[in-house]
């Protein structure tokens, strides 16, 4: 009961500042990606290999008709400032064809990362990006239920249900969507405190106190990686991991305290 209350007061307190700004912000302005730092393994930051990340008809296309290969060539592309108090909205749809000779996980799976490093603290061997990630994923047309709005930690951990979890991937409880259905992700993040994954609306995931720990991220600088330290703030990124798929919008409103604004 103690945590519902928490959690409610939150979300009024939420509601109260979103009344008074009402102020969504593109971070994607539908013509180009200069506002945006791309990072992919094996390449020096600022390389964007094989045109992996695109615009257009005002979409930001992940492809890889480029590639000759895959190869493990993970890649993100960052806005260019950090976030710390916001609400996230990002709409997006999987497409053909998956690069078969990326890993079976990655079919019909991509995602946003949050609270991330600033890519250009990343070696060019580094694979996934210190962060937390929302992930996406559609149904393989199996009948089985596939989530989307999921949580997974590469080099963090989170606070779920009161306790530490060190789990990579926790399951949200959205429903299973179809490859091509243009579906709405939302985020709102209030620093290291409260976070939600919402998705077309529903709220489908909440936890708290992401840190820095655990495995996955490989080959970074170890200063970048002390473990336990919270984050409360960090880059956002979409991710590129062998399952084209498109952005037709990314959208942020600041829900940075008042307090902390006028310091």
């Amino acid at each position: 009961m103690k945590r519902f209350l928490v959690g409610l007061f939150l979300l009024l307190a939420l509601q109260s500042t979103q009344a008074q700004q009402k102020k969504w912000v593109p971070l994607f302005n539908g013509k180009d990606i200069k506002d945006w730092i791309v990072k992919i393994h094996h390449h020096d930051v600022g390389v964007n290999y094989g045109n992996t990340f695109r615009v257009e008809d005002g979409v930001i296309k992940v492809r890889y008709d480029q590639y000759d290969k895959f190869n493990e060539q993970y890649g993100h592309l960052y806005y260019k400032t950090p976030f710390s108090h916001y609400h996230l909205v990002v709409e997006y749809r999987f497409v053909d064809p998956w690069r078969k000779d990326a890993p079976s996980y990655t079919e019909l799976n991509s995602g946003v990362m949050f609270h991330s490093q600033d890519p250009r603290t990343m070696p060019k061997e580094q694979d996934w990006p210190i962060s937390i990630e929302m992930q996406f994923l559609a149904g393989l047309g199996d009948g089985k239920a596939r989530p989307t709005g999921n949580m997974c930690s590469p080099g963090t951990n989170i606070v779920y249900k009161g306790k530490l979890d060190t789990r990579h991937c926790i399951d949200s409880d959205s429903k299973t969507y179809g490859k091509d259905e243009w579906v709405r992700a939302e985020l709102i993040v209030l620093g290291d405190s409260l976070i939600q994954h919402i998705i077309n609306g529903k709220v489908v995931l909440e936890y708290s106190k992401p840190q820095i720990g655990g495995d996955v991220a490989n080959r970074y600088d170890p200063k970048q990686k002390i473990d336990g330290k919270i984050l409360s703030s960090g880059f956002i990124a979409l991710q590129s991991e062998g399952q084209p798929i498109d952005f037709r919008k990314v959208e942020i409103m600041d829900l940075t305290p008042a307090k902390a604004k006028r310091k």
